[in-house]
């Protein structure tokens, strides 16, 4: 009966065992709540001033303190590691706040997230500044670019969209705002059109009037078009609607004008310099330019082309410079763009304040997306495995970068979104012409229109 018990408890916790490699690989959101977090809460506690020790994260402590601990306990004084604040769980690692000690700087701790990390036990380690003398260190668990589970809080709003996954396991919010024009690229079947299509379907719910040229005949873009405002599949429909858009922006910098123009005894909430500062009433609808394959814009093989080319890129130089005040906002998408594209590349790419690069197939294509702007992460975007489609890395001309993962959204998931958000199309009478036609949906008949009856003598 001994025997048979041992063999019980020996079976259970080989089973144990097993079950929990098991979720660390197919569930580890469950595992890190259930096994990972407790154990590196403990060693959190168990070994942090020591590990800041080794980290060289310590300072000597204030000379009143030393002189205070002398003459009160006469023991060993030591180096104090920042004071840590209250631990904070999460679904996917754990948070806490540091206040730095005197001399220590965020640059200091953000040095050392690969010793902290290997220390204790985590994915990843990121550092973000609170405000003067508190950051805050995020301690993520497991990779959560893996499988992309969007928080379930999302900071949305007007042009703001959250698109994709964070590294450190918060959402990347697309702000137009903020950022009102960016280039995404990458190569074949890296993500890129995932990308757009989260995007895409993200701006559909909102009053947004949506513009897409896309010259591989409308492949990409054409499962949209109930929403699309214009459309435009070659580089003939989208020479003529590029100067539509520069007219309308130029009627809108009229509309702003006329605001401007106003008495002298008007409030200061009723001046303004773009769309946003006009009444709701007088607003114009915000216009989202999406270019697929850009490349195609550009290429030429008689001089009739060459000449369409540069009317088109200095329109959409003109676009990109003084759009953002009209609320025309450009997205331009494809795999390369750099100098050899022709005159006037480099000068519309300098106007694309983000930036996303996803998996290219060579070093100078990453350089094109990030290098002008955060060349420590053209390493990281040519590290991309194939196997990841829809990682990315994305970065601003403030010179900060992360990792990003954009979520699976089949094709048919947004064809339909767009089609239950067609109604929420804004009404812009310039670019009527241009509006792809959609054929009506197929109503099927669930039993025979009307019901026939024997002729009566």
């Amino acid at each position: 009966m001994t025997d048979l018990v041992t063999w019980a408890e020996l079976g259970g916790l080989l089973a144990a065992a097993g079950g929990a490699v098991y979720a660390r690989h197919a569930h580890p959101a469950a595992y890190w709540s259930m096994v990972g977090l407790p154990l590196t809460v403990v060693r959190l506690l168990a070994s942090y001033s020591s590990t800041m020790d080794a980290c060289g994260l310590t300072v000597e402590p204030p000379r009143w303190w030393a002189l205070a601990v002398r003459a009160t306990t006469r023991r060993e004084i030591r180096p104090v590691p920042p004071r840590r604040g209250a631990i904070r769980p999460t679904t996917t690692g754990l948070r806490m706040r540091l206040r730095l000690a005197p001399g220590q700087e965020p640059a200091d701790l953000a040095a050392s997230t690969e010793r902290l990390r290997h220390a204790w036990g985590v994915h990843a380690v990121h550092v973000r500044d609170i405000k003067p003398g508190v950051v805050e260190l995020r301690l993520v668990g497991f990779d959560v670019l893996r499988k992309v589970r969007m928080p379930r809080r999302l900071d949305g709003g007007p042009l703001r969209i959250p698109v994709a996954l964070r590294e450190d396991a918060t959402a990347f919010v697309r702000d137009y705002r903020a950022v009102p024009h960016e280039l995404v690229l990458g190569a074949t079947l890296s993500g890129k059109s995932m990308y757009l299509r989260n995007l895409l379907t993200g701006l559909a719910a909102q009053p947004v009037a949506l513009v897409g040229i896309d010259c591989k005949r409308g492949v990409e873009l054409a499962p949209f078009a109930p929403r699309l405002s214009a459309l435009a599949t070659d580089p003939d429909q989208a020479a003529e609607l590029l100067p539509v858009l520069v007219k309308e922006m130029e009627d809108r910098y009229d509309l702003i004008k006329a605001r401007q123009g106003i008495a002298p005894d008007t409030p200061e909430q009723l001046i303004t310099s773009d769309i946003w500062g006009l009444p709701e009433d007088e607003r114009p609808a915000p216009i989202v330019l999406f270019i697929d394959e850009v490349a195609e814009l550009f290429l030429v093989a008689t001089r009739k082309e060459e000449e369409r080319r540069d009317e088109m890129v200095t329109q959409l130089i003109r676009l990109a410079q003084l759009g953002r005040a009209a609320g025309i906002h450009l997205e331009v998408c494809g795999q390369r763009f750099g100098a050899e594209l022709g005159k006037g590349a480099t000068m519309l790419r300098a106007q694309l304040t983000g930036r996303v690069c996803h998996r290219v197939n060579d070093e100078a294509s990453a350089k094109m997306a990030l290098g002008d702007i955060a060349p420590e992460a053209v390493l990281s975007a040519c590290a991309i495995a194939p196997e990841l489609p829809g990682l990315a890395v994305v970065g601003d001309t403030s010179g900060g970068w992360s990792r990003i993962r954009t979520p699976y959204l089949s094709l048919a998931d947004a064809a339909a979104t767009c089609r239950a958000t067609a109604d929420l199309t804004p009404d812009v009478p310039a670019l009527d012409p241009f509006r792809p036609y959609v054929p009506p949906m197929p109503v099927e008949a669930s039993g025979p229109l009307a019901t026939t009856h024997p002729a009566t003598e």
